[in-house]
């Protein structure tokens, strides 16, 4: 069947691609609409396409509004009787096109996609799964790649890799589903031994989903079951006590060395929030206060940046990462981990760190497809 072709604009065509299967689903809904408000469209040609939680991919509004936090409504990618599918480029080029089709209708053709900006976090989008379908098929998209995304996803093998590095890491347990089912006394025995308190955490979930902090056995046991409604492989970290700095890690161009943002800090105000949780990310927008740069002894200040680009290219990462460490009374920094697709609002750590060290959010998205527009696909 001959597709109906739609001209192609002189500009970029960018795909920003959001929603997804995760429990993330809204986190990158709210990510989509402070890029969509905030990228440059005189730019780029922009299309907006979302992932609804069955996998479904289709053509939705670019109206920023629409996937906005509104109070504590979230947003969601809904299920539509037209699809989008990438295809290979009707005049046989290397390029892609987006192609929307639908029952008994005649597929269309959006034209060509010169880059992917893929806003999904968590599994399905930020775990190597949606980058190794992109590679597949030879589109250029933003971010880390196959390899990067899936060690940066996973909170174990991120540790190993970590501590392979020379990096500094916490205690921790890991307990697999079969572990688990087997054997959950002796599970619970292990995590113990790290003493009181932890934080329990699905090993493959971000922006604090199922995350728990556990100061009792029986805590701990309900925590880990919180934490397997997620993922069935489970990680337990010793609570440490320390200062919580995070570093924004930005590509460098061409040969350069990964450029690092000023440090910031995240204190959590006192009230309903223990802790850094998702209501403090995402819903309170008083529960949390950043200071960037954090209030640092100079050395240390340079010390957490060049962690952070070790961390950054011990994973291999490309475009963007945030590195998280704890720096304790002693004088120690111990990497936490880092986000591959790191919150990406207006609000969040990652663009405001930038903002503070001169980058606006608009040349922060500008800057990120600029990059990924320069890199070559397949092997790098």
């Amino acid at each position: 069947m001959r597709r109906l072709t739609v001209t192609s604009s002189s500009k970029p065509r960018v795909l920003v691609l959001f929603g997804g299967r995760s429990s993330e689903h809204a986190v990158s809904c709210v990510t989509a609409a402070g890029v969509l408000d905030a990228i440059d469209r005189n730019k780029y040609d922009v299309v907006p396409v979302g992932i609804a939680k069955n996998g479904q991919w289709s053509l939705v509004s670019s109206d920023p509004a629409q996937w906005s936090l509104r109070s504590t409504v979230l947003p969601e990618v809904p299920v539509s009787p037209e699809s989008v599918v990438l295809a290979t480029a009707s005049d046989g080029g290397a390029a892609q096109e987006l192609v929307v089709t639908a029952s008994e209708q005649m597929p269309r053709s959006l034209g060509a996609v010169d880059v992917v900006l893929p806003l999904l976090h968590g599994p399905f989008g930020e775990d190597g799964t949606l980058q190794g379908m992109l590679e597949m098929a030879d589109v250029r998209y933003v971010g880390a790649g196959v390899l990067a995304s899936a060690v940066g996803m996973d909170k174990h093998y991120m540790k190993v890799v970590f501590a392979s590095a020379g990096l500094s890491v916490g205690p921790y347990e890991v307990f697999t589903d079969r572990d688990w089912t087997r054997n959950r006394s002796a599970c619970l025995e292990r995590a113990s031994q790290l003493g009181f308190p932890v934080f329990v955490k699905p090993a493959r979930a971000g922006s604090s989903m199922g995350i728990s902090r556990a100061t009792t056995p029986e805590e701990l046991e309900d925590a880990v079951e919180t934490a397997r409604a997620f993922d069935p492989k489970v990680i337990v970290e010793a609570g440490i006590v320390g200062r919580e700095i995070e570093v924004a890690v930005l590509q460098g161009r061409g040969m350069d060395e990964p450029r690092t943002s000023l440090p910031g800090e995240i204190a959590v105000q006192p009230g309903e929030h223990e802790w850094y949780d998702f209501e403090a990310k995402y819903v309170d927008g008083s529960a949390a206060e950043l200071s960037c740069p954090a209030d640092l002894p100079p050395n240390v200040t340079d010390r957490v940046r060049e962690l952070a680009a070790r961390a950054f290219d011990a994973l291999g990462t490309e475009g963007l990462s945030r590195v998280d460490f704890f720096y304790t009374p002693a004088g120690e920094l111990i990497i936490n981990e880092i986000n591959t697709m790191p919150g990406f609002t207006p609000i969040s750590m990652y663009p405001q760190m930038w903002a503070k060290s001169g980058l606006t959010y608009t040349e922060l998205i500008d800057e990120l497809i600029e990059l990924a527009l320069e890199r070559r696909t397949g092997l790098r």
